[in-house]
């Protein structure tokens, strides 16, 4: 026999109030203690109760619709398992307090990005908006986004949009500085970075992360070699040859993301450099790529399904609330470097050479 889906009686049971109550909490309504919208949530979530989105609209419960923007680059391949991961955890906690999502892709270069952007908020009559970098760090994109009275969560802001908006991430710079200590501790002495697009907020904490920790073990930070590349395996691979020509090669090239660093490695390898006895490779999201490369990469996890998540929770308590106030809530999630074969202790003849 297939198993009976919870009603909304079952949940208003579990959760030890009224239906009116439970249907109120469901649908963003007032008048409802922190207390008892969190239980009721809660219950919602443990019965595993799914609202009916359509049926909730046609009842007057508004569009429910929420987005999620996501950078793009026409002329390269997209970061793929970034923009996914945050989908599926923001799609899955939509699924369990009955919104709906919708994902845009938005060139970040384009002229007219901001108006493309809030064209979607517009047609799509969107209740909230999960913002991700660069746009999350875009001020003027977020207060034009709240004076259309809807909602944003912004994903790993920097700058400026870290004080407009809710939000949830990392602490990058703590990332950039924990790999960077996983390598000096390994006696590398001599860096590069490859960083991401202009104005990506978060590749330039990681990278000021990386200075922290050169600066503490008594090493010029701006010794490093930086190039600027858009988190695309291409772009890895070009700069990192790039590196390869110059008379004195890194002996830890330091990457923003593990695109870059899967590019990097295939151009190592087709240098014939033995990674990572001669060159040590990094780094960034722990996305799959990270583990089905050779050498698997060493890199800073962060738990990207799980900032998805968070963020549509956000905007949940935000519409549940009804109102915008300058008292944004930022959730600081864990991180952790997790360390594979793409990085080895400095070999004495590397360690003296950059001494």
């Amino acid at each position: 026999m297939t198993p009976r889906k919870p009603t909304i009686d079952d949940v208003a049971r579990h959760s030890g109030v009224g239906r009116t109550t439970v249907s109120r909490v469901l649908n963003g309504g007032p008048n409802v203690r922190p207390e008892v919208r969190q239980r009721v949530l809660a219950s919602v979530a443990a019965l595993d109760y799914r609202v009916n989105p359509q049926a909730r609209s046609l009842a007057g419960g508004g569009s429910r619709m929420l987005a999620l923007i996501l950078a793009s680059d026409l002329e390269a391949e997209p970061n793929s398992f970034y923009a996914s991961a945050l989908e599926l955890g923001a799609l899955r906690e939509c699924l369990s307090l009955g919104y709906q999502l919708m994902t845009r892709h938005v060139p970040q270069q384009s002229p007219d990005r901001r108006e493309q952007v809030l064209e979607v908020v517009t047609a799509q009559r969107c209740q909230g908006v999960i913002l991700t970098p660069p746009f999350a760090d875009d001020a003027e994109l977020i207060e034009a986004i709240r004076r259309r009275r809807c909602h944003v969560a912004a994903v790993s802001p920097g700058g400026p949009g870290r004080a407009l908006a809710d939000g949830v991430g990392i602490d990058d710079e703590a990332g950039g500085y924990d790999i960077a200590t996983h390598l000096l501790d390994l006696g590398h002495r001599r860096f590069a970075f490859i960083s991401g697009i202009e104005g990506h907020l978060s590749a330039e904490q990681r990278l000021d992360g990386l200075k922290r920790a050169l600066r503490e073990r008594g090493l010029d930070p701006e010794a490093v070699t930086v190039l600027r590349g858009d988190f695309t395996f291409r772009s890895g691979s070009v700069l990192a040859a790039h590196l390869f020509d110059q008379p004195d090669p890194p002996t830890a090239l330091v990457c923003a993301n593990d695109d870059m660093a899967a590019g990097a490695l295939s151009a190592a390898h087709g240098r014939g450099l033995d990674v990572p006895v001669q060159l040590s490779i990094t780094g960034f999201d722990d996305t799959p790529v990270s583990e089905i490369v050779w050498p698997p990469l060493t890199t800073v996890h962060q738990p990207l399904k799980e900032m998805g998540r968070e963020a549509v929770r956000l905007l949940a308590t935000r519409l549940a609330e009804g109102r915008q106030d300058p008292h944004w809530r930022f959730a600081v999630l864990s991180h952790a470097v997790v360390a594979r074969a793409s990085v080895a202790r400095a070999t004495p003849k590397l360690a003296a050479a950059s001494a």
